[in-house]
């Protein structure tokens, strides 16, 4: 897998992903989405670090350069050693191992950020999909943080998973 800025060739896998039921859910992503909403959501992308939110990154195959997904590193935390993962695969692209490829792929970049020594994964208990993504990317399962973020109009537990710069 390869991380690459978006960019509007990654249209249609942004439309992909707007059908998926969790992902609008808890992004910036309009569930079903039309064209100029991808848009307008790729090019938001392309602003995180400028806005000093961290880096956004269309995850594509190394050799057809296709996009299947997104990931991002999330730096607000940075001063502090820390930062956040996320990543997210297109509905018509998953079981092939992609987003462990990309976790693995954007945990390398991490460690080439000066003083972040720890990403950290938040993964709803119930989401096994991403759970599995996590261990097999390497991230080793901390705890369980009980009503730790608001998603939709309720409190969710969060499963805390990272990984530490040796």
């Amino acid at each position: 897998m390869l991380l690459r800025a978006f960019s509007e060739d990654d249209v249609p896998m942004v439309l992909d992903l707007a059908t998926d039921s969790y992902v609008p859910f808890i992004g910036t992503l309009p569930a079903h989405a039309d064209e100029g909403q991808a848009r307008d959501w790729i090019h938001r992308q392309l602003g995180r670090w400028d806005e000093g939110a961290g880096y956004s990154f269309a995850v594509s195959e190394a050799t057809a350069g296709r996009a299947v997904g997104g990931a991002g590193l999330w730096v607000a935390e940075l001063s502090k050693g820390r930062a956040t993962a996320g990543y997210s695969v297109a509905p018509s692209e998953r079981g092939h191992g992609y987003a462990a490829d990309a976790l693995t792929a954007l945990t390398a970049f991490a460690w080439t950020l000066p003083g972040l020594y720890r990403v950290e994964l938040h993964i709803e208990p119930w989401n096994i999909g991403s759970v599995r993504t996590a261990e097999r990317a390497g991230y080793t399962r901390e705890g369980l943080m009980r009503s730790h973020q608001e998603i939709g109009d309720r409190r969710r537990d969060m499963l805390l998973y990272a990984a530490i710069r040796l």
